[in-house]
């Protein structure tokens, strides 16, 4: 105990012990955001702990156990989610090049959600497709089946087809790629007014987690809705392009 009482009486030890308290309360914030599993929060946790205790007893072996422990974890982290970091790099390379191309081929893009909706509302085909802003929607795209396929109306089309393996679910976009399809939201729990049915209650769900922009297609009426930052509006065929152009060109002021 005298030993422990005299280091830390050492200004040294300290401003290394302080520091290095820093780093690790930022790395472990850093993991523990990303890493939602239980065990994988268990141990890092554990990791911390054994860490402070170490310092404070002079184990070193356990302070660079605990150390190593950690930057394996963030590795692994990397490189089991490097699809996504590759994504935000090249999108931020891209988007310091873009020309009037881009310009058309959003043009393109809406063209084809704009005739995908309208067959699906015409023909009183269920539908839900989530259009991805900047919230990363990676993670909840796992509960579906991942495709990374380019966005096309004959593909939205044959995905919402009843009785295909995929009719269920979201479709996920980002971009001009189909992410994903079948992808299950957790329903809002809020109390709505109005019936709505589990597309529509989904759809409430993505938005109050995300900015992302969903369009739903009813299956028993064929109406229109777009949901976006926890709310909800219908909206007639003519008037749906400009309404959906609206809220994926919107930006969350600073």
């Amino acid at each position: 105990m005298k030993e422990i009482i005299e280091r830390f009486s050492n200004i040294f030890f300290l401003l290394d012990f302080g520091i290095s308290l820093l780093i690790l309360a930022f790395v472990s914030y850093l993991l523990l955001s990303k890493m939602k599993r239980k065990f994988v929060i268990i141990s890092i946790i554990v990791a911390d702990i054994l860490f402070v205790v170490s310092k404070v007893f002079a184990f070193e072996t356990v302070t660079l156990l605990s150390v190593g422990f950690l930057i394996a974890t963030g590795v692994i982290y990397v490189m089991v989610n490097g699809s996504e970091y590759r994504y935000y790099i090249l999108n931020n390379v891209s988007s310091r090049k873009k020309t009037q191309i881009n310009n058309v081929s959003d043009e393109a893009k809406y063209k084809i959600i704009s005739d995908a909706v309208k067959h699906l509302s015409r023909n009183k085909v269920g539908a839900i497709i989530t259009f991805e802003k900047t919230t990363n929607l990676s993670d909840i795209s796992k509960s579906g089946t991942r495709l990374n396929a380019p966005l096309c109306y004959e593909l939205l089309l044959t995905i919402f087809y009843p009785g295909t393996r995929l009719h269920d679910g979201a479709v996920i976009i980002r971009g001009d790629t189909i992410l994903a399809a079948s992808v299950y939201y957790t329903p809002t729990t809020r109390a709505l007014t109005g019936k709505y049915g589990a597309r529509h209650r989904a759809a409430f769900g993505i938005s109050e987690v995300s900015d992302a922009v969903t369009i739903v297609v009813s299956e028993e009426t064929g109406r229109i809705s777009l949901t976006y930052k926890g709310t909800m509006e219908s909206c007639s065929y003519d008037n749906f392009l400009n309404e959906f152009i609206s809220m994926m060109n919107d930006r969350e002021e600073n």
